[in-house]
């Protein structure tokens, strides 16, 4: 129990100076801190307790069921353009805030996808997601939406491509303490 709190002081601390802050400003009244703990701290933890538990459910079934194999065949290193366009359909069509990402991302590296498809992945959630275009079309317009999802998709391929220059060749397993 020591070795954690040593481990972790830093983002303990930083935690307590929230909860102190939240106190303070309860006690003072002071709206801003009221408004930082009631109206976005705690709506979005109470987001990620009801998300993650899914995604987290979704991402052991998918490791359950999904082979490696056809993951390295079809978005591993050697895939190519095929891959590229499967990372980004696989992105597209998934909801949920970017955080939900991360599991997907991770059980994809696991199961042997690509550096390159990675990225492009993160890349593709963050920016052409199919709920956001939707939202985005209504508020600035189809021409404007069109505009940026065509200069998204080469700028995300590119990232990814010299994404997997700069870190490809780079050991990422975990070290177990």
């Amino acid at each position: 129990m020591k070795q954690f709190f040593i481990k972790n002081r830093i983002s303990l601390s930083v935690l307590i100076a929230f909860l102190i802050f939240t106190g303070i400003s309860f006690f003072a009244d002071y709206q801003p801190g009221k408004a930082i703990s009631k109206e976005y701290f705690f709506q979005f933890f109470k987001e990620m307790i009801f998300f993650l538990p899914i995604m987290f459910v979704l991402i052991g079934l998918g490791d359950v069921w999904i082979n490696r194999d056809k993951v390295e065949k079809h978005i591993g290193k050697d895939s190519g353009l095929k891959g590229i366009i499967l990372v980004m359909l696989l992105s597209m069509a998934q909801v949920g805030p970017l955080y939900g990402a991360f599991p997907v991302t991770y059980l994809l590296w696991k199961k042997g996808a690509s550096v390159r498809n990675i990225f492009i992945y993160i890349g593709a959630f963050c920016t052409i997601k199919i709920p956001m275009l939707t939202f985005e079309i209504g508020f600035l317009g189809w021409k404007f939406s069109l505009l940026r999802t065509l200069v998204s998709i080469p700028a995300i391929i590119i990232i990814g491509i010299v994404m997997e220059k700069m870190v490809g060749k780079k050991d990422f397993t975990i070290k177990q303490p």
